[in-house]
């Protein structure tokens, strides 16, 4: 009976250690308020995500390998405080994906954010050098239509380029992961884009 009393409070207690950590100590855990301090300088999105965007970075499938690569180009464009980008991904499968998205700043920095794939509306916030996004996305039907929830966190660098870490999560347990990085086209990009 003792044997039995120490296996679940060992249980328990794994079960405990494994909720504080997820709470207290992972990716989740961020929140705007750890980056207002804005170290690398201040992320507006009005600048960052201002004309043509590069965007180069690899998918991680659930056992933490990498099931993808991409390129992307954006194309952001202002009016007041809302912003359309449209993405064009090209993944190394030789498959290409379209989105639009559309922003919405607040003056408070708070960010509503929707685009066709994704299901209601996105929110977001942008604090010091960094902006938190989150929203639920539908996959292609080809990849079984399955609505994810998404945390987006990007990430300015002292050279004004952004990383972007992302998480995809069904009920609650990862399914994919997103690193990319995220810079201003060059001028002869821009010449060779046109």
């Amino acid at each position: 009976m003792e044997a039995i009393l120490f296996v679940c409070l060992g249980i328990v207690f794994a079960a405990g250690a494994f909720w504080a950590r997820g709470r207290y100590a992972s990716f989740l855990s961020q929140n705007p308020e750890n980056y207002a301090a804005g170290r690398a300088g201040q992320f507006d999105i009005r600048t960052q995500f201002n004309g043509p965007v590069k965007c180069e970075g690899v998918i991680y499938g659930p056992l933490g390998r990498i099931s993808s690569r991409f390129e992307a180009d954006f194309d952001c464009r202002w009016e007041g405080n809302t912003c359309i980008m449209d993405e064009v991904f090209h993944y190394d499968d030789g498959s290409v994906q379209n989105r639009a998205w559309k922003l919405v700043l607040g003056n408070d920095g708070r960010i509503r954010a929707t685009a066709e794939d994704v299901v209601g509306e996105g929110s977001g916030v942008q604090s010091g050098d960094a902006v938190q996004l989150k929203y639920n996305l539908r996959l292609p039907e080809a990849s079984g239509g399955h609505v994810l929830s998404v945390v987006d966190w990007m990430y300015l660098t002292p050279n004004g380029n952004i990383i972007n870490r992302s998480q995809f999560r069904k009920f609650g347990i990862q399914v994919a992961e997103l690193v990319a990085t995220m810079r201003p086209y060059e001028e002869d990009e821009v010449k060779k884009a046109a």
